[in-house]
């Protein structure tokens, strides 16, 4: 890009190299805070998902009894009893990005007679229940993930413009101008000199 080889673009490129020079160190802070961020959640969601698998292999000593879910008519089965209604979130803002924060999962209210079933029944309703709030939990942290990586990767592409584009050009700009206008005055007081010469000759 050409630019003015004059005081008033010198000033502009100052201005601007002062003002990139500014807001790089806030650029840079975010950035630090989202990747200390992302990795605390990361930590969580593997947590959160080993949990998860634990309480799924947890269900393996209940397969014989669960076996008996099929027995029963259509609309008796567990499917029927445990059925999540919505997720309920907050909204978290971290370095200026909103996500969602879990913060419980609801289920429809469907009540049934306990007579009508065996005494396991209770027990896996509550365990299915505990596995669809994993689920839920599991699925806010990866949205929270995928929401800040995006900002960390724009955030970034910010730091790499401003450290290796925006002020190099600056501080480049800056040099050529000041050397041309060094030039000038140089050959200002030079022709100056050679005028007052030849006045003095004369």
């Amino acid at each position: 890009m050409a630019i003015k080889l004059t005081k008033n673009e010198l000033k502009k490129q100052k201005d601007n190299l002062k003002q990139f020079q500014r807001y790089l160190p806030t650029l840079q802070l975010k950035k630090q805070q989202l990747q200390s961020v992302i990795m605390k959640i990361k930590a969580e969601l593997v947590k959160k998902e080993a949990e998860r698998v634990q309480m799924i292999g947890d269900l393996d000593d209940w397969v014989a009894v669960f076996a008996e879910n099929d027995l029963f008519e259509e609309k008796m089965k567990l499917d029927n009893l445990v059925q999540p209604d919505r997720v309920v979130t907050r909204d978290d803002n971290i370095a200026g990005v909103k996500i969602p924060a879990f913060e419980e999962l609801t289920f429809k209210e469907i009540n049934y007679d306990v007579d009508d079933y065996p005494l396991w029944v209770d027990t896996a309703v509550f365990k299915l229940r505990e596995i669809a709030r994993l689920d839920a939990l599991v699925a806010t942290l990866r949205k929270q993930v995928e929401l800040l990586d995006a900002e960390l990767r724009t955030t970034s592409q910010r730091v790499n413009l401003f450290e290796k584009v925006k002020i190099p050009e600056a501080k480049e700009n800056i040099r050529v101008i000041q050397v041309y206008i060094g030039d000038q005055q140089t050959a200002a007081v030079v022709r100056g000199k050679i005028a007052k010469k030849k006045l003095v000759e004369v």
